[in-house]
């Protein structure tokens, strides 16, 4: 796969369903048109397929398929974010199952920029699911970019004073 991915300085994004990785992209393409980097949009899947998927015929036909279906899934993130994908750049999709930390820190070589998203997660989400974009920020050898999902604007900012005030009347007299 890496023959058919282009030369030169590169900028790798990773892309799920995540709205983190929805901004994250949307980053991506912005910085890929100011610098005029090819885009390559990754997608890993975490289904747990064979190692060895030539040993078993149904394994090499599940990977297939889910390879497919990441394909479907980048696509339709371009489509959210950007209408399809950028005519002006060198876009290249990219799918891959296995563990997503390793496949892109795999992908990412030296001068290129790799751009993931990061949400919030819950307790349970942090114990059983490795952060990838720690993964990647610790094992890279390229410059990492963690694109934080903003916060919704439920409430206004408060100053100070009317922060105390505000916690204080809720029953604390």
């Amino acid at each position: 796969m890496d023959q058919d991915l282009p030369g030169g300085a590169r900028l790798i994004v990773g892309v799920d369903e995540t709205p983190a990785a929805r901004w994250a992209l949307a980053w991506a393409i912005g910085t890929a048109r100011l610098r005029r980097m090819a885009l390559v949009a990754v997608h890993v899947s975490r289904a747990p397929v064979h190692p060895f998927p030539e040993a078993l015929p149904v394994q090499h036909a599940i990977r297939s398929g889910e390879e497919a279906r990441c394909n479907e899934l980048i696509a339709g993130v371009f489509d959210d974010v950007a209408g399809g994908l950028p005519e002006d750049l060198c876009t290249v999709m990219v799918s891959k199952v296995g563990d997503p930390g390793y496949h892109l820190v795999d992908l990412a070589r030296e001068g290129d920029l790799l751009v993931l998203g990061r949400s919030r997660r819950g307790l349970f989400s942090r114990i059983f699911l490795p952060s990838t974009s720690m993964y990647c920020a610790r094992h890279a050898k390229t410059t990492v970019v963690i694109v934080q999902q903003p916060t919704p604007p439920d409430t206004p900012e408060l100053s100070g004073e009317d922060r105390t005030r505000r916690f204080w009347s809720r029953g604390h007299d």
